[in-house]
């Protein structure tokens, strides 16, 4: 950020200081575009869960599959089962992410500077502290959501039971397991999202210095300033490669603790025990189903909420 000397120069065109922006706005219209967000990318978060809880009797076995399955059975709305509920849940939530994020970002800049660091190595610091506090903030409204959409997402899936909508996933829950079964796998889902979060900001962070450093704009540089062109181009490029090193890393974890949330109380397995059945079905591989839509799902929904982001905060910067 822009109050930390690392944040000089040219960089100073492309981030914009927490305390620079109108709340109001930034709250408001930034919910207006994240729905639209989760709107377009919902579909792949669906199947990639369908893929991670599959059996290894299960017919569908690739992302083409289970969407074939899923048109065929239910038409396009079988590609939105649960997004009500998460949608629901995904604005307060996005809403202390961000606030987290921007407050310990500015925080974590300031505690890094002093140090002899290269700005990348500083940006990774920062932005990886920021996006593990957001993450770690955000989960106690995140899980609930997460369990009961994942639920609605797998209904009637290789034995997976059938429900009502939210409300009756929420109340067959609490019946069962009382608050606790709302919070199933919370501490696989820290232990996911937190570092999730953390490396995709550190890379973001650090991949967008190093690219500017490439291309002459660093912050000793006395060139031109960049175009906003420019500016969208490096910050998609970062959310690109943000994406696949966080999906990457993070991947296994999210398989088991899907796993976790979605099975019902007369057969919960323990996170051993599902870590010994994904062996069995498929060797150590089995940690990695659904790579595929949750690469394209991180990198895809990386870079448009990144650039979404940083257009958010443009339009509702009060003085640049």
């Amino acid at each position: 950020m822009e109050t930390a000397r690392s944040e000089t120069g040219s960089f100073a065109q492309t981030e914009i200081n927490w305390d620079k922006l109108d709340k109001t706005k930034f709250y408001v219209v930034g919910a207006g575009i994240f729905t639209g967000l989760t709107v377009a990318l919902y579909p792949i978060s669906v199947v990639k869960t369908r893929m991670q809880v599959a059996t290894k009797e299960s017919v569908e076995k690739s992302a083409y599959d289970v969407i074939r399955g899923l048109l065929k059975t239910e038409g396009i709305p079988g590609l939105y089962r649960g997004f009500g509920t998460v949608i629901t849940g995904a604005i307060p939530a996005r809403i202390i992410f961000l606030t987290a994020l921007e407050t310990t970002k500015v925080a974590a800049f300031k505690m890094v500077d002093p140090f002899k660091l290269s700005d990348p190595t500083k940006a990774a610091i920062a932005n990886g502290l920021a996006g593990m506090t957001a993450s770690l903030c955000s989960q106690g409204v995140f899980v609930p959501i997460d369990v009961i959409s994942q639920r609605l997402m797998v209904q009637g899936y290789s034995g997976h039971a059938s429900y009502n909508g939210g409300a009756d996933v929420a109340r067959k829950i609490l019946k069962q397991d009382g608050i606790r079964g709302l919070y199933r796998g919370f501490g696989l889902s820290v232990m996911t999202y937190s570092p999730s979060s953390a490396v995709w900001w550190a890379s973001y962070g650090s991949s967008q210095r190093l690219i500017w450093n490439l291309l002459g704009h660093g912050n000793d540089s006395n060139g031109s300033l960049p175009t906003q062109g420019t500016i969208v181009m490096v910050q998609g490029a970062g959310g690109i490669f943000a994406g696949a090193a966080a999906s990457c890393v993070t991947t296994p974890l999210d398989t088991i603790k899907t796993r976790l949330q979605v099975m019902g109380q007369e057969k919960r397995p323990s996170a051993r025990q599902v870590i010994k059945t994904l062996i069995a079905d498929d060797g150590w591989k089995g940690f990695y189903r659904g790579i595929g839509p949750r690469f394209f799902s991180m990198s895809a929904w990386g870079t448009s909420m990144i650039l979404a982001y940083e257009y958010l905060k443009r339009i509702c910067a009060q003085d640049l």
